[in-house]
C-alpha cells in the first residue's frame, strides 16, 4: 500500500528531527523526553526523594527523565494501557488507571514503598489522532480531565501536576479547572514541541 503525502511528510519530519536523533544518542525512548526536561529546567518540579506518578507512560520517555531526577531515594510509578519495557526505579502497572482494579494496584504499590500520596503527577497522554479536530479534541480533553481527577485523588497537599493539553474547544474551561485546583498555574510550550502542534503543557503547583 502506498503512503499518503501527509504520511510521507510526517516520516521525513520525524526522522530528520534533531530531538529524534538526540534521543537515540542520549538513550531516551522518545523525543518527548526533552519536553519534560525543558519543563523541569524551568519549573524545578522533580526533586530527589519524590514520589512521581506518570500517566500514559509508554514507551517510557517521561518516566526515564523522572527517575533520573528523583534519584535513589525516590520512586516513579507509571501506568498505561499499552505495555512498557521495564525501567530501573519505575514501578509499572499496565491497564486503564480509571478502572478500579488498576487504581487499586497503583495505590497498593505505593503502599509497599511506604508512600501515602504522590508529590507530582505527570501526563503526556494523547488519543490516537484521526486527523479530524471535531473527534480528536473531545477525546484529548477527556483524557486530561481523567488525569486531573487522578491527580486530585492521589496527590499530597501542595502536590504538583503537569499535563499535555491541546488548544481548542474545551481548553479555556479546563484551564479554569486547573487554576481552581492549584495555587499557581503556568502554560509551557517547550522548544521540543513541534511548532505546528496545538499541544501545550499546563503546570499546576500547590494543590489547594
Amino acid at each position: 500500500m502506498s503512503r499518503s503525502k501527509s504520511s510521507n511528510q510526517w516520516l521525513n519530519e520525524h526522522f530528520g528531527d534533531q530531538f529524534v536523533k538526540q534521543s537515540k544518542n542520549d538513550g531516551y525512548r522518545s523525543r518527548a523526553s526533552y519536553k519534560l526536561i525543558e519543563i523541569q529546567k524551568k519549573d524545578k518540579l522533580i526533586k530527589p526523594g519524590m514520589c512521581v506518578l506518570d500517566l500514559g507512560a509508554a514507551p517510557g520517555g517521561w518516566s526515564q527523565v523522572a527517575v533520573e531526577n528523583v534519584g535513589d531515594h525516590g520512586v516513579v510509578f507509571a501506568s498505561d494501557i499499552l505495555p512498557m519495557d521495564s525501567i530501573a526505579g519505575v514501578e509499572f502497572v499496565q491497564g486503564d488507571f480509571t478502572e478500579q482494579s488498576v487504581y487499586d494496584e497503583l495505590i497498593a504499590k505505593m503502599g509497599e514503598y511506604g508512600h501515602q500520596g504522590v508529590d507530582l503527577v505527570i501526563s503526556d497522554m494523547a488519543p490516537n489522532m484521526s486527523g479530524m479536530s471535531e473527534i480528536d479534541q473531545p477525546r484529548a480533553m477527556h483524557l486530561v480531565e481523567l488525569a486531573l481527577d487522578m491527580a486530585v485523588s492521589v496527590l499530597k497537599p501542595n502536590g504538583s501536576f503537569v499535563a499535555k493539553v491541546f488548544q481548542g474547544e474545551g481548553f479555556d474551561s479546563y484551564l479554569k479547572q486547573v487554576r481552581d485546583t492549584f495555587k499557581s498555574v503556568s502554560t509551557r510550550k517547550p522548544d521540543s514541541s513541534r511548532a505546528r502542534s496545538r499541544e501545550c503543557y499546563l503546570v499546576g503547583k500547590g494543590l489547594k
